[in-house]
């Protein structure tokens, strides 16, 4: 399956669209955008209009079957990913869907099943594995640096937002029928992706989960160990009700000649510690943080390029991981 040109349609177009991805698919060579959907058909014509983007639809079905588009990114929160997913793979388009892939892993397995029979694509929006700073980790750790690894920590702890506090209208994020969790499901999942990429599958994986602040109905606290299949260990913990003076975002990865550790989204300074002493990485995110994975999956498709790192079944074994821990 190869084209000249990847004409994208977007099954909605909001914040995430706005910098992160959106502008990345018109940048990309051999990439361009020419339809957008919203379910609010004058916001869909407002991104449309602003982003100089031709055609604009009320109707997901309308976008899918559209004979321009041969490619869908959907972009909607994860209750609908499945459903879209599996449209546009069932009418022949390859998909990108943002992370995580689904609201459930049993919703992954189904979406990919029908990769499978259909033989079309479909992509996700992991895209901290294609990022500069997070290839360094990986490079540092594959070339021994801190020796083998014996266990990997992650720490993170964060204030609430200010939106978790209305009541009457809290942010979907934390509304379980659509997010599937959580915040732990929307930031871990980078977290356990990426140790994914770096050292490879979770066999298994159990946690704990508690709602401190009781400012929502799902989890706000979370605690979890794994192993890999490599037999390396790792534990987690999530705080997304900690106090300012609290916060933190780390990843400590713990060898038998060193230590490593990395942020997820603060992106500080990588810190490598062994007994020849202490150095510090710094790498440059692009303007738009999803470029290089949108890049690797456009080249891809029109034939100039190897399989993109992030497909849906790397991404159904996040979902299975933190289904686990929940």
């Amino acid at each position: 399956m190869e084209y000249k040109m990847i004409h994208w349609g977007f099954i909605g177009c909001g914040n995430v669209t706005e910098k992160k991805s959106g502008p990345a698919f018109q940048k990309v060579e051999g990439s361009d955008v020419v339809a957008v959907m919203r379910r609010d058909a004058e916001k869909a014509k407002d991104y449309a209009l602003r982003h100089g983007i031709k055609k604009w639809y009320n109707n997901a079905d309308d976008l899918i079957h559209d004979p321009e588009v041969n490619a869908v990114y959907v972009a909607t929160p994860p209750a609908s990913h499945a459903e879209y997913a599996i449209k546009t793979m069932k009418a022949g388009k390859p998909v990108y869907v943002e992370k995580p892939l689904a609201a459930s892993y049993e919703e992954c397995l189904q979406i990919v099943n029908v990769a499978k029979e259909t033989g079309v694509p479909c992509f996700v929006a992991y895209y901290r594995r294609t990022l500069p700073y997070f290839l360094r980790v990986k490079q540092l750790i594959d070339k021994g640096s801190i020796g083998n690894i014996s266990t990997v920590q992650i720490r993170f702890a964060v204030a609430p937002r200010e939106e978790d506090f209305k009541k009457d209208n809290l942010p979907w994020r934390v509304k379980k029928e659509i997010s599937g969790a959580g915040y732990f499901y929307d930031l871990a999942s980078h977290q356990l992706d990426l140790l994914d990429y770096i050292l490879g599958p979770i066999e298994d994986a159990n946690g704990f989960t508690s709602n401190v602040a009781g400012l929502y109905e799902v989890e706000d606290s979370v605690s979890g160990a794994f192993r890999f299949e490599s037999g390396v260990v790792g534990s987690g913990s999530w705080s997304f009700v900690a106090s300012k003076i609290a916060h933190v975002d780390a990843i400590d990865f713990i060898g038998t000649q060193g230590k490593l550790t990395c942020s997820t989204f603060d992106f500080t300074p990588i810190v490598l510690e062994t007994d020849k002493g202490r150095q510090e990485f710094i790498e440059k995110n692009p303007e738009n943080i999803q470029f290089y994975l949108i890049e690797s999956i456009v080249n891809y498709l029109n034939g100039k390029g190897s399989e993109p790192v992030s497909n849906c079944i790397t991404a159904t074994r996040t979902n299975r991981v933190m289904d686990k821990i929940l």
